[in-house]
């Protein structure tokens, strides 16, 4: 998969200080990638956009 042009982001909750932490990059069109801050060539999950909505809908009301 080609990432180049991904633009990858932290949530603004994520600490400096090097806690578990995920990216999120969702300018690519079709796909979301997401990934491990502390293990960035670890592997890339993807999701479609309305699957990553869906996810990030239910987790606001945990």
């Amino acid at each position: 998969m080609d990432l180049t042009g991904a633009n990858w982001r932290k949530s603004s909750y994520s600490s400096t200080n090097g806690g578990s932490c995920v990216e999120v990059a969702d300018n690519l069109p079709g796909r979301v990638l997401v990934r491990d801050t502390k293990d960035r060539d670890g592997g890339t999950l993807t999701f479609t956009p309305t699957s990553w909505q869906a996810f990030i809908n239910l987790a606001k009301t945990r």
